[in-house]
């Protein structure tokens, strides 16, 4: 019983810290650190810090891929901040892809507007998993794999995607590989890949190396 009343206090305690925290909108003046962004003086937070309008219209696709990926992170929604999700837009002309890449700090859920995606990732034992998400459907990406979203059938396609951080990261292989200084005798001892082929796609994305 004596332990259960010691700690009545600390519950209390926490629990009206909590209240006094309901957010913490990101002073976007400061710098961010592994924490996050500071919280903006309470006295100037307003209703527009808790509504973005970014994502009403379509991104400007990357002739390359034929795709647009419009952030909601932090950086463009301080509401977000310290609450563990953000989100964007996905924009797919016909044929568009967004290559293999991956959030080291988020799990993603896909939300299809309209068309089709094909979508998938590939897990730690290499097993992979991909389905065509159909207008109003969902898939979900587990935090930190391989995955890749492309527009199915003739037409385009919009989506909406949320993550569980507020600044999930991104790193996508093809331009990890193609588009940086990784020395090409290097990628191709650890990929197994042609020389010559890793110096043509170098120069499609303007790696050196």
């Amino acid at each position: 019983m004596l332990p259960i009343l010691f700690l009545i206090p600390l519950l209390l305690s926490t629990t009206s810290h909590a209240s006094n925290q309901d957010f913490c909108v990101a002073d976007l003046t400061a710098s961010d650190t592994p924490s996050g962004y500071p919280c903006k003086p309470a006295a100037n937070v307003t209703s527009s810090d808790f509504i973005y309008t970014g994502l009403s219209a379509p991104g400007e696709l990357i002739k390359l891929i034929n795709a647009a990926v419009t952030p909601a992170f932090v950086g463009q929604f301080p509401g977000v901040n310290s609450l563990g999700l953000s989100a964007a837009r996905l924009d797919l002309g016909p044929g568009g892809v967004v290559p293999l890449h991956s959030h080291p700090g988020a799990s993603e859920l896909l939300i299809v507007k309209s068309g089709h995606i094909t979508a998938g990732f590939v897990d730690s034992a290499n097993s992979v998993y991909i389905a065509t998400v159909k207008t109003g459907e969902l898939f979900v990406f587990p935090q930190g794999l391989l995955h890749f979203q492309v527009a199915a059938g003739k037409k385009g396609a919009v989506a909406f995607v949320v993550f569980s951080s507020t600044n999930p990261g991104l790193q996508i292989l093809d331009f990890a590989l193609f588009a940086s200084s990784f020395p090409t005798p290097l990628i191709s001892k650890t990929t197994f890949l042609d020389p010559e082929l890793i110096k043509k796609l170098k120069g499609v994305l303007g790696g050196s190396g």
